[in-house]
């Protein structure tokens, strides 16, 4: 976790993360939604095809599987408009992680969570899907540190 103090010193900070990174980059963010006309299943399966051309049907079946870790195979045909903020990060986080060797970073979670009431939310959502990347990154300010109870990731402090 890498906690800033100013907004323009975390963007700059994002912008060359994501250079750095960018063929293993499983960006978390609100500036990267989910694509509105495709059901979770359809966006998420959507990863494994483009990027290592896994046929449709064995890409839904994994992204399921996925859903399953977080008891969400419910929310596998909605769309992004339908969903609680709670189950739209779940989906973005396994979109994230569905690249392979992923680099996740998670630019403030909080945008996308913002009434959260759980501070072990981060925690547990974090922890059912950590043998899927090869790092994580949460990018936030100070103030919010006190909202991600025991995550499985180290905390900078900037």
């Amino acid at each position: 976790m890498k906690l800033f103090p100013r907004e323009e010193i975390l963007e700059r900070t994002l912008a060359v993360t994501s250079a750095e990174h960018r063929d293993r980059l499983g960006l978390v963010a609100m500036d990267v939604p989910l694509i509105s006309n495709l059901d979770i299943l359809g966006n998420l399966a959507l990863i494994k095809q483009f990027r290592e051309n896994l046929p449709k049907r064995e890409a839904e079946a994994l992204v399921l599987s996925y859903l399953q870790r977080f008891d969400m195979e419910r929310i596998a045909y909605r769309r992004n408009p339908n969903l609680s903020a709670e189950e739209r990060f779940c989906a973005m986080l396994i979109r994230a992680v569905l690249v392979p060797e992923a680099f996740v970073v998670i630019d403030r979670p909080l945008k996308i969570v913002p009434d959260l009431q759980e501070n072990r939310f981060f925690h547990d959502m974090l922890t059912k899907v950590e043998d899927l990347w090869s790092s994580c990154v949460i990018f936030d300010y100070p103030w919010n540190r006190e909202r991600y109870e025991d995550i499985p990731v180290d905390i900078d402090e900037l």
